[in-house]
């Protein structure tokens, strides 16, 4: 406390030193105009005009001193600068007022010109430090800003100062000043419209650049039409300008401009966009009055200048369209690309590994415990994690790899020409990087953090895009199962049966077969694949072990095929059946039972699928089953299946919204469902772990796809909805 309220006095104190710096300084530009000038008046405005001057380079170096702002070189030139600056003005006033020279060029004005390089690479130095890399949209802003006043420099000061009849040191001399008043209005400009931090110091700063520059070009175009006078009120310009020169080395937040800062976005805010384009207007509307006037002499330059403007401006929104581009497709958390973008790119992989018959490798990873992170140590702890395992996850991927952050605490992998015997590689170096030591995610708290990682290869264990990322989340929710902070390694095309390792027979193949032939008739949409990937993901998350959470996958995968034995006029019809067709509907968990239950080692499989239209309250069929008394994988396939069903359009109902099929969810809990099952669903849905269904990629025939082939029974009633089929 003592510490802090000590900062605090200091803080204090260097702020009533600023104002009573500015305060003299005010004090003796007024002073300097209340003195005559002539007699000893004359001795006074100079040693007035000179003190103030020199007192800028003097806080400068004393405010460098005291606040040790960094980088220091950048106010060691600007300190450097104004001593010369000084000199100058020292030079100038005793040849003026005590010499009674007026000649031009004078002694001084080398001395003037000198001081504006050193500005000029004080700057420069500055805005590489605030904003380090690419930051094109200031540049570009800057530019086009910079341009404008180029052009209104050569038509009022530069073109009449290179056509006037003068000699030819003079000629020079009145052209340097300009030239180089637009060497420092550009970086100027860089450093006003770019990005960094802006304390008072750098409003201070800016003043000082923007007052010189004024004064400055009002002088040379003063001293063109021959009316410059001494001590005219350019003066007190040049000396404010000094003055906030020596404030912004002064104040405490001098210490702050040159904190690093990554470029601001390049949204186009009303007040940049307004200033732009009064820029780009002025080209052609100084054309039109140079045409209105007669002046031809100028107008090749202004036309250049508008080309110029023209080709800025198309670059400007090129970079914005290119930077908008880059924003939706990078997470704003982690900085790494989005899951849109992802699942975008990953059908053009396989299409290019296809063609070029090369593997290629996805790698599914889940941050293991993270709810715990965000429940001990809040929100933005969690956060903290996250960026810190995105920075892990990608020093462990290649250069030409495409690291994705693809759900809440999920991130996804795409690697190319990675065959099956480098997955279990690449997937352990992943989890060793996020592993290698804890994670500070706030002051003085550091927690130690894992991963499970899954993953698959095309064409090995799946050859389509879906199928592929369906692997890879089976083989991650198998790794959970393991114990988490563990690497599995997908398996080949399909399921693995009630034997550990064993893969599906050509039966199953088939059963699947007709599993697609069935969802065709229902709906354009996938169902029974997105049943049976949801089903293993919920099945992971409730902690069943890999061998459970696989066997409810199957069963997801064939819970409808009971229906190929219905006859399809009862699966068409579009109204409600009547009593002898339901008879037959309500068949279909049986039929599937006994179809499965024919492959050898599906004995499991096919009793969660004569199970599934059992209800959690016993009104289920077709045995009424109740409670626990129904197997959890039935349980869970209950609700990824009514899931499914809301969300497709079918001839009975239109798709519902999420908001809407979650309702209804929560509606039927502990009625039609499991309510752990449905809080354990919702969950994932919320973190985005469910995905939407697919478009179908079955077989299909003229009349099914928007036919009506009816699954009441899979739908959450309605209100007044009566029995589903």
């Amino acid at each position: 406390m003592a510490a802090t309220g000590t900062r605090a006095t200091s803080r204090r104190d260097w702020l009533g030193c600023v104002s009573c710096y500015l305060m003299v300084g005010t004090a003796l530009v007024v002073g300097y105009y209340q003195v005559p000038p002539s007699g000893s008046g004359r001795v006074v405005r100079v040693v007035v005009y000179c003190a103030a001057s020199a007192s800028a380079a003097a806080a400068v170096l004393y405010g460098m001193i005291k606040n040790r702002p960094e980088p220091r070189l950048p106010w060691l030139l600007l300190a450097a600068s104004q001593v010369v600056y000084a000199a100058a003005d020292t030079t100038f006033y005793v040849s003026h007022y005590l010499l009674g020279s007026t000649a031009y060029p004078s002694f001084a004005d080398p001395l003037y010109i000198a001081h504006y390089p050193l500005v000029v690479a004080a700057l420069t130095l500055l805005i590489r430090r605030r904003t380090p890399g690419r930051d094109l949209p200031s540049l570009l802003d800057a530019a086009v800003l910079g341009v404008v006043g180029a052009m209104l420099s050569w038509l009022y000061l530069i073109g009449p100062q290179a056509r006037a009849d003068s000699p030819l040191l003079v000629k020079l001399t009145s052209l340097t000043y300009p030239v180089m008043d637009l060497a420092m209005l550009a970086v100027a400009l860089r450093l006003i419209l770019g990005g960094g931090r802006r304390p008072a110091a750098f409003f201070l700063l800016s003043t000082n650049l923007l007052a010189i520059l004024t004064a400055d070009t009002v002088y040379v175009w003063q001293q063109l039409v021959g009316s410059y006078q001494a001590g005219n009120f350019l003066d007190a310009i040049w000396l404010g300008g000094n003055m906030a020169l020596g404030a912004a080395a002064l104040h405490p937040t001098v210490a702050q401009l040159g904190d690093r800062c990554p470029p601001r976005d390049a949204s186009l805010g009303p007040a940049r966009i307004a200033a732009l384009t009064a820029a780009a207007l002025i080209a052609p509307a100084t054309l039109i009055v140079q045409h209105l006037r007669g002046a031809a002499a100028d107008v090749p330059a202004i036309a250049v200048a508008c080309a110029v403007l023209f080709v800025l401006t198309i670059t400007r929104l090129a970079v914005l369209v290119a930077d908008q581009r880059q924003v939706a497709i990078t997470d704003a958390l982690t900085g790494l690309r989005t899951r849109r973008f992802f699942q975008a790119q990953l059908p053009v992989e396989v299409a290019r590994a296809r063609r070029n018959g090369r593997p290629m490798a996805v790698f599914i990873i889940d941050v293991d415990h993270f709810k715990s992170i965000n429940d001990r140590h809040g929100h933005p702890a969690g956060d903290q994690a996250l960026i810190e395992i995105a920075s892990r996850l990608r020093a462990a991927a290649r250069a030409g790899d495409l690291l994705a952050r693809y759900g809440g605490e999920e991130f996804a992998l795409l690697v190319r020409d990675a065959g099956p015997g480098e997955l279990p590689g690449i997937a352990e170096r992943l989890r060793q990087r996020v592993a290698r030591g804890p994670i500070t995610v706030c002051a003085g708290t550091r927690v130690a953090v894992t991963v499970s990682v899954g993953t698959a290869s095309f064409p090995v264990h799946a050859e389509d895009p879906n199928e592929l990322i369906a692997a890879a989340d089976r083989a991650l929710y198998a790794a959970k199962a393991r114990g988490r902070d563990s690497v599995v390694v997908g398996e080949g095309p399909g399921l693995a049966l009630d034997g550990v390792g064993e893969q599906i027979p050509a039966a199953v193949d088939y059963l699947c077969h007709l599993a697609d032939i069935v969802d065709a008739r229902m709906s354009p949409h996938e169902h029974s694949r997105a049943v049976g990937r949801w089903a293993m993901l919920v099945a992971a998350e409730i902690g069943v072990d890999a061998h459970v959470a696989r066997s409810v996958g199957l069963a997801g995968r064939l819970h409808d095929i009971g229906k190929i034995l219905v006859p399809e006029a009862v699966l068409a019809k579009p109204g409600r059946p009547d009593e002898e067709e339901w008879r037959l509907l309500r068949q279909h968990p049986d039929h599937g039972h006994r179809l499965v239950a024919a492959v050898p080692g599906m004995a499991a499989v096919a009793e969660i699928i004569r199970q599934h239209h059992e209800r959690f309250d016993g009104s289920g069929y077709p045995r009424g089953l109740r409670g626990t008394d129904i197997r959890l994988e039935a349980r869970i396939l209950a609700v990824c299946d009514s899931w499914a069903a809301m969300l497709a359009d079918r001839a009975y109902q239109p798709a519902m919204s999420v908001a809407e099929a979650r309702g209804q969810l929560i509606a039927a809990r502990a009625g039609q469902f499991d309510p752990c099952v449905v809080d354990a669903f919702l969950g994932m849905v919320d973190g985005g772990r469910i995905d939407r269904p697919h478009r179908a990629a079955g077989p299909t025939r003229e009349g099914w796809v928007d036919g009506a082939a009816v699954d009441l029974g899979s739908v959450v009633p309605l209100p007044h909805s009566g029995e589903g089929r």
